[in-house]
């Protein structure tokens, strides 16, 4: 069940940075290319507030997508809460069903 949510996590991740992107861009002008710098730009534009989870959450990905051992699983997981809360965050910004 653990690693179904990791997996989980890495599409969650994906959706959200690169629809963080498509927003940017159509509605602000504003292009970035790579997740970190869309992160910041969706602080800088009011899309997310200041909140070191979206970094971390690029963190998790790129560390997920290459190996990872028990104890990285683990710290994931027992982060999925405040993730959670930050992707319906920025759902409920972009009025879309978070459920």
């Amino acid at each position: 069940m653990r690693d179904a949510a990791l997996k989980r996590f890495e599409f969650v991740f994906d959706l959200s940075w690169k629809t963080m992107r498509a927003h940017l861009k159509e509605q602000k002008g504003v292009d970035c290319v790579s997740p970190k710098d869309c992160i910041k730009a969706a602080y800088r534009q009011g899309l997310i507030e200041y909140d070191t989870i979206w970094l971390q959450m690029c963190d998790f990905r790129n560390e997920i997508a290459h190996a990872y051992g028990e104890e990285f699983a683990e710290k994931l997981y027992r982060g999925f809460p405040e993730i959670l809360a930050a992707c319906r965050k920025l759902a409920k910004i972009l009025q879309i069903d978070a459920e």
